[in-house]
């Protein structure tokens, strides 16, 4: 029985053993619906890009059982956009559904879930479970939920998980009339691997952490397939294209926050190590918070934060050298209004991109997002250089149930 295989009929074996026929269950159903709205400010640089408006939807229910007291939970979150223009980000997931057994001093967690590591603001290096689900944002912090068996020990010296991870998920692509994309497409359905396994292949982690004092600490070790393919340039049916090749990788990390009166800093670092290359990068910085300004209930938070990788130019990520600085306001009232912005700068490329955020609740079952994404590159050898025409407000509606 292959990996893929594998983890379904052990989320069964486990329901079947932890649910007595007579328990008490408790079940919720929460979740929202989404409509979001871009609006692109320039004409798109690429073919099939002749839109400056694009309209999408989401339905993203959580159903929820708890039994035994509390001691085991089933969480099922499916998920399903649909979108005007672009086939590949029309497309359904199953973020999570997993059941977890919660023991004395350890807990079983067994099924599809999303588990986020790292503590910086602008990149997440740290963050290596999951699969980025490109199709959503360009950010990267849109996740596939992944296979997994997750058995969490907790200590007097910190909390050890171990994974072992059976089935990997590709990384999703804008399609050929999506924006915010290379020149060239992302033909997923070619995807090679440099396992003979594939797809299949049985990834493994172990992460220790623990807070001492003022300090929250993180490392791990994972081994298994690169969550970040290259991507490789082939005929395919005389049309070229970018064929994504996911390598084995060794990846040891580090991440750390230190909460000091006004003061949160926060690290973030990795050695990564593939048949290709071998290099360490980091993502570094501080934010600072004035509380009660103006003698309101509004905080101002300052962030600054440095992301460097040792490839420099040669990298193929979109941070090597590169400045960030932002402010975030948060008002303290009762819709939750709040408001981000910040602004990052490439120290090789001299390229800058801007991101604004803000939102707020509508009574107790809406709210509304206005999101704003603006790029300025001028050198090719930039990966930012792709969105230069991409700049975008995209106005977001969810209704929570």
């Amino acid at each position: 029985m292959n990996s893929q295989k594998l983890l379904p009929w052990l989320l069964a074996a486990g329901l079947t053993t932890a649910l007595p026929s007579q328990a008490e269950t408790y079940y919720e159903m929460s979740g929202k619906v989404t409509a979001d709205l871009r609006y692109f400010t320039q004409d798109g640089q690429f073919a099939n890009q002749d839109y400056d408006t694009n309209l999408s939807f989401t339905v993203e229910p959580e159903f929820y059982w708890e039994w035994n007291d509390g001691a085991d939970t089933l969480t099922f979150t499916p998920f399903l956009r649909v979108d005007e223009n672009d086939n590949e980000r029309t497309h359904a997931d199953i973020r999570e559904l997993s059941w977890v057994h919660i023991g004395d001093d350890w807990e079983l967690r067994t099924g599809l879930r999303k588990v986020f590591w790292g503590v910086t603001e602008f990149q997440h290096l740290a963050d290596v479970i999951n699969q980025t689900d490109g199709v959503e944002d360009f950010d990267g912090e849109d996740k596939l939920g992944q296979q997994m068996i997750n058995l969490s020990l907790v200590k007097d010296w910190g909390i050890v998980d171990l994974f072992l991870l059976p089935g990997f998920r590709e990384r999703t692509f804008a399609g050929e009339d999506g924006r915010l994309r290379a020149g060239l497409v992302v033909d997923t359905d070619q995807a090679e691997y440099e396992s003979g396994a594939g797809e299949n292949h049985l990834d493994t982690a172990i992460r220790w952490s623990h807070t001492i004092g003022d300090f929250d600490l993180g490392a791990y070790w994972f081994h298994g397939t690169n969550r970040d393919p290259k991507l490789v340039a082939r005929n395919i049916n005389g049309k070229t294209v970018l064929v994504p090749y996911y390598e084995q990788m060794d990846q040891i990390g580090f991440d750390a926050q230190a909460t000091i009166d006004s003061w949160l800093w926060k690290l973030e670092t990795i050695h990564r190590d593939t048949s290709s290359e071998n290099y360490w990068a980091a993502q570094a910085g501080f934010e600072y918070t004035f509380y009660g300004i103006q003698d309101s209930a509004a905080d101002l938070g300052v962030l600054l934060e440095y992301g460097w990788d040792e490839r420099g130019e040669e990298a193929d990520a979109a941070v090597q050298n590169d400045l960030f600085m932002g402010a975030r306001i948060t008002l303290n009232d009762a819709e939750s209004t709040e408001i981000l912005g910040g602004i990052s700068h490439d120290l090789d490329y001299d390229s800058q991109s801007l991101i604004v955020e803000a939102s707020r609740r509508i009574g107790d079952s809406w709210k509304v997002s206005v999101d704003g994404r603006f790029f300025s590159a001028d050198d090719q050898a930039d990966l930012s250089y792709n969105f230069r025409q991409d700049d975008h407000l995209q106005f977001t509606v969810e209704r929570y149930f």
